[in-house]
């Protein structure tokens, strides 16, 4: 990756919001950013699902799971829809699951723990909505950047973006 939270932080003080400390990595690649899609739900992926199965280009779900630790939101099977199609990463405010196979794949995971038990199919959920969690709201098009020390969030690109 060309970016360290951290340097963006100090570099951009003023437009930056840091998202406070509650995610763990699982996924194969420990830093990622993209632009942001959401997600509003509560133990029901068929959302995540919908959502992975559309062309990524380079962006970062971020999931309003409610933070929820009761059903996990993202697994194995998801996170590799997610890869094929493109996507760079994917936040969740809940559970994932098959911890050890995301961790195999090259895409950014974040979540708040891990969770055995799949969701429930019922098609409820809100798409490109603005959604709040960990003191930040994450709007649809901002950027998201994430790596071992944080997450960050900004209206505008931290970084060099031509190559993209």
């Amino acid at each position: 990756m060309d970016f360290l939270t951290t340097d963006l932080c100090d570099a951009n003080e003023d437009k930056v919001r840091v998202v406070e400390p509650m995610f763990s990595s699982f996924g194969g690649r420990a830093a990622f950013f993209g632009r942001i899609a959401t997600l509003k739900l509560f133990e029901d992926n068929s959302l995540v699902r919908a959502t992975l199965t559309t062309p990524g280009e380079g962006r970062v779900l971020v999931i309003d799971g409610g933070g929820s630790l009761r059903r996990a939101l993202v697994g194995d099977q998801l996170a590799e829809i997610a890869v094929k199609n493109g996507w760079a990463g994917i936040l969740v405010y809940g559970c994932i699951r098959d911890s050890r196979a995301i961790g195999e794949m090259d895409i950014g995971v974040f979540a708040i723990d891990t969770h055995p038990m799949k969701t429930v199919k019922r098609n409820v959920g809100e798409a490109e909505i603005p959604v709040s969690f960990g003191g930040v709201s994450f709007l649809p098009g901002e950027w998201l950047y994430a790596d071992e020390d944080g997450v960050v969030v900004s209206s505008s690109p931290l970084h060099d973006t031509s190559h993209l």
